[in-house]
C-alpha cells in the first residue's frame, strides 16, 4: 500500500500540468450589436443591464447621465457597451495598475457624452420617448415624437429584451430558411 502511495504523489521533476486554450478565460471582446445572434443578444442585453445598475449605484449617476430606458437608444447602448469592455479591460488581472486611472479617465469623457444624449432624445427617469432624427432632403418626413410612461423598469427591461430576442431569431430562422432554399434543387 505505502508503494501505491508513494507513485500517486506528484514529483519534483514531474512537468507542469498542460494548459491550453480551453482552459484560459476568454478575453472581453468589442460587441457589435448588430452581429450578434439570438443567443448572445440576449446574453449581451443581460450583461449590460447588470453592469450598467452596478455602474451607476457604485457612482451615483444620475439619470442625466443613465436614464432607466438607455436601452431604447442605440447611442447609449453602443456608448455604455464601449465603457463595459473597456472596464472589464482595465480591471482584468493581468492588466498594468495604471489601467483603472486610465478607464476612469475615459469614464469622465463618456459620461459628457451621455449627458448629451439624454438631453438630446429627452428622455427622463419616468418617461422616454425614441431619439429625434433629423430627416434629409427627399426623405419622408419624421413620426411624431411622443413620451411613454413605465412604472416599473425592470419588467419592461425584460419585454424589451424578449422581443429583440425573438425580432432577431425570426431574422435568423429566415436567413437559415433562405439557405435551404438556395440549396434545393
Amino acid at each position: 500500500m505505502s508503494d501505491q502511495h508513494e507513485m500517486d504523489e506528484p514529483d519534483v521533476f514531474d512537468s507542469p500540468p498542460r494548459v491550453t486554450s480551453a482552459d484560459m478565460p476568454e478575453p472581453p471582446h468589442p460587441v457589435n450589436w448588430n452581429l450578434l445572434t439570438a443567443h448572445e443578444l440576449e446574453q449581451e442585453w443581460l450583461a449590460l443591464n447588470r453592469w450598467v445598475d452596478w455602474l451607476r449605484r457604485t457612482y451615483g449617476l444620475t439619470v442625466a447621465v443613465v436614464p432607466p430606458f438607455w436601452h431604447h437608444h442605440p447611442e447609449m447602448v453602443w456608448e455604455l457597451s464601449a465603457l463595459h469592455l473597456h472596464w472589464l479591460g482595465a480591471y482584468d488581472p493581468e492588466q498594468n495598475a495604471s489601467a483603472p486611472l486610465g478607464w476612469h479617465r475615459d469614464f469622465a469623457d463618456a459620461r459628457e457624452r451621455l449627458r448629451y444624449w439624454v438631453t438630446a432624445c429627452g428622455t427622463r427617469g419616468d418617461r422616454d420617448r425614441p431619439t429625434r432624427q433629423a430627416v434629409w432632403p427627399g426623405e419622408d418626413p419624421a413620426p411624431t415624437i411622443q413620451d411613454f410612461t413605465f412604472t416599473d423598469r425592470d419588467t419592461e427591461f425584460v419585454e424589451f429584451v424578449i422581443a429583440q430576442v425573438r425580432k432577431r431569431q425570426e431574422a435568423e430562422d429566415e436567413f437559415y430558411a433562405n439557405l435551404a432554399d438556395d440549396e434545393m434543387p
